[in-house]
């Protein structure tokens, strides 16, 4: 595993809920119509997974879907930040900007 997977927000925030809930990675896989590999990936940060997947997890394991939509999608504007680290900063000042959010 590279020191960018172990930065993941969200393959961390999805183990601990899954696993607080007792449930083992093969049935949530199996609840999500997915095989235990890929999701596996998707605790891992291999792959980050859909939108519509991440509801379903929030459904499964009776969470938040906003906190978790939050967490998928603070993943994917890393994944691009990380990028180019050193226009990072600016650029999410620039969205949060555009947005009108501090």
């Amino acid at each position: 595993m590279d020191s960018i997977e172990k930065k993941r927000m969200l393959p961390t925030k999805l183990k601990q809920l899954r696993e607080n809930a007792g449930l083992p990675q093969r049935k949530l896989a199996a609840a999500l119509d997915i095989d235990t590999a890929t999701y596996s990936k998707i605790e891992t940060g291999k792959i980050i997974p859909s939108k519509g997947q991440i509801i379903q997890i929030a459904n499964i394991l009776s969470e938040s879907e906003s906190e978790l939509l939050e967490f998928w999608m603070a993943e994917k504007i890393a994944l691009i930040a990380e990028s180019d680290i050193e226009l990072a900063p600016a650029a999410i000042k620039l969205v949060g900007e555009k947005l009108n959010i501090e």
